[in-house]
């Protein structure tokens, strides 16, 4: 076999291997190995590339954003200040129908802000916002749909482990992916709530629901003034990690660290977080940061078997041999990507499939900021699409309702996977909606 067809088995087996369980840097790493081997079949030369990937993989000084901005979500999370926000956003949009599901959506985007989690804000949003709408009469699907779409979020509005790893992949700055990240998170965010006025307009059945219960809004004024307070505190993380980086004032590892050390600050201010808390929350980050490291030193191996397969460049001649345009390469990259979405994560996917295409776009000019952008926005949609839908398991998981199935998840998510792709399409066709603000 010539090499570039050892190169297409290679990704075809990671890709079936990550579908059947493998745990992803294994199976980027194992396959990598093994197809460099049989190219040049010389097992000290894959063993070196291994020694390679491995020393120089993480060395980069950028990649101490991961365990800050990592660090600062899990305080944020733990010291309950996702409630706050949800409270004051609950008590923002108390008089329009829909309004649980607003203030879902608006609180998400603020929690996203300074998590950077999808998982993270799926999980506290489903314990926070489900059980309301549902004692509300709000519909189970559009319940969880509504927590499950606004849940991706996280993954777009900076700062985002996933804009962070493509920066690292195609070596741009980790700043200007968060600066090009705050356009697109919030058009999102509004094509939420415009979608959620749409459906209690014209799909009442999907939606359910009528008018706050007395004794609720009852309760949220009560603890409104209260949790004021946490929301200021989201606000000042929000203004010292991205308007550090907006001014030029922090580099976003100092904007990274002066987050965490505000988030903690909070935290113990509120005397909202245990030292049993804190120690979880170190131990979790340490857990999460050497996973993403863990792939990012497989991926290495990974983009040094493509070269030796020569792989990309042979896609990339394919292509120009069918004379395609950029609206034909954006039709393919997406639709991969949709497709990907059906049974990958997104950090997988982009480590996958952007080496791939990265000799395409380059010297078709393209800005590889907004590539990113279309790339994560593109594989997030998977988050919320069967068979993986990993933010629709996190949901199912963490409500434990039996009487709510994993389908039931999968449905109310489809509606806000449609936005998504709307926004998306707006994202390719005016590219200024993220790198303008640049």
């Amino acid at each position: 076999m010539s090499p570039i067809e050892i190169g297409l088995i290679s990704v075809v087996a990671i890709v079936a291997l990550i579908y059947l369980g493998v745990y992803i840097p294994v199976a980027l790493g194992m396959v990598s190995l093994i197809s460099v081997w049989v190219i040049r079949d010389n097992p000290q030369l894959a063993m070196n590339l291994l020694k390679s990937a491995v020393a120089s993989g993480v060395r980069e000084y950028t990649y101490a954003t991961i365990p800050l901005f990592t660090f600062m979500g899990l305080i944020v999370s733990k010291a309950g200040l996702g409630k706050d926000v949800y409270v004051v956003m609950n008590s923002l949009f108390r008089r329009v129908r829909g309004d649980v599901g607003m203030a879902t959506v608006g609180a998400n985007a603020l929690f996203a802000a300074v998590t950077g989690s999808s998982i993270a804000s799926a999980s506290v949003f489903t314990k926070v916002a489900v059980p309301e709408m549902l004692e509300l009469g709000y519909t189970a699907r559009f319940a969880v749909g509504v927590v499950g779409g606004s849940s991706v979020l996280g993954m777009i509005i900076p700062p985002s482990a996933m804009l962070i790893i493509y920066a690292l992949v195609v070596e741009q700055s980790v700043g200007d992916m968060f600066l090009a990240g705050i356009v697109p998170g919030i058009m999102l965010t509004f094509a939420y709530i415009f979608a959620i006025m749409f459906m209690c307009r014209f799909t009442p059945n999907f939606v359910g629901g009528n008018a706050r219960g007395q004794k609720l809004a009852q309760a949220s004024v009560a603890v409104e003034g209260r949790h004021v307070l946490g929301c200021l505190g989201i606000g000042a993380l929000v203004a010292v990690v991205l308007g550090g980086i907006y001014t030029g004032k922090l580099t976003p590892i100092e904007s990274g660290a002066a987050g965490a050390t505000l988030a903690l600050m909070i935290a113990l201010a509120r005397r909202s977080m245990s030292a049993k808390g804190f120690w979880n929350a170190l131990l979790e980050t340490g857990h999460i940061t050497a996973s993403i490291l863990f792939l990012i030193t497989a991926a290495a191996l990974y983009q040094r078997m493509l070269g030796i397969a020569a792989l990309p460049d042979a896609i990339s001649e394919i292509l120009r041999s069918y004379n395609l345009g950029f609206v034909a390469i954006m039709v393919i990259y997406v639709l991969m990507m949709l497709f990907l979405g059906t049974i990958l994560d997104t950090a997988s996917i982009i480590l996958i499939v952007v080496p791939l295409f990265l000799p395409i776009v380059e010297p078709m000019g393209i800005d590889l900021v907004w590539f990113g952008i279309i790339t994560v926005v593109g594989a997030e949609i998977g988050l919320l699409t069967p068979p993986l839908g990993i933010s629709c398991f996190v949901i199912k998981s963490t409500l434990n309702r039996p009487d709510i199935a994993l389908k039931d998840v999968f449905m109310g998510a489809l509606p806000f996977a449609g936005v998504m792709l709307l926004v998306l399409i707006l994202l390719i066709m005016f590219p200024a909606l993220s790198i303008g603000i640049l």
